[in-house]
């Protein structure tokens, strides 16, 4: 399957395409840009099961949440460089704030977040344990962080982690 083939505009057009992988994973996130951090974490989540879909936020939902300056990419470039990773199977975007409805679609068997999160602020850990699911959150690689990068580059630092 080629890149553009794996990357869905909703979750239906997901469901149609792709028949019912053995243990589905799922994240999401904005991934205005890809850092050593992400890159791990999409690695440490699709070790989880069988086949990981990353929900991804649409440039409107980025805008949203961001403000106004972002997302640096549009999401047809992030879901391009997210799909030249080995460990993602799938992108999914989604334009809400939240990926709520697009978990209840596609009814993941193991839900990944960051270190960031605690299971109570986990959107869609309840549908998915309901169902028999579990929630796995992954420890952050330290010192890695897009609006880091972007501060750093705005300000002609560069970069370069101290």
């Amino acid at each position: 399957m080629s890149s553009s083939s794996r990357f869905f505009p909703t979750a239906q057009a997901f469901l149609a395409a792709v028949p019912r992988p053995g243990r589905l994973c799922f994240t999401n996130g904005c991934f205005d840009l890809i850092h050593p951090g992400h890159v791990k974490y999409l690695e440490d989540a699709r070790s989880l099961g069988d086949f990981l879909v990353v929900g991804l936020n649409s440039d409107a939902s980025v805008a949203r949440l961001k403000g106004p300056g972002r997302p640096l990419q549009d999401e047809a470039a992030r879901a391009a460089v997210l799909l030249g990773l080995r460990s993602v199977d799938a992108v999914v975007r989604f334009d809400e704030d939240t990926p709520l409805e697009l978990i209840r679609a596609l009814r993941p068997d193991i839900l990944v977040k960051g270190g960031d999160y605690t299971p109570e602020t986990v959107v869609g850990r309840e549908d998915v344990e309901a169902r028999g699911g579990r929630l796995v959150l992954i420890p952050f690689l330290p010192g890695h962080s897009t609006s880091r990068i972007e501060q750093r580059i705005r300000t002609g630092r560069g970069v370069t982690v101290e």
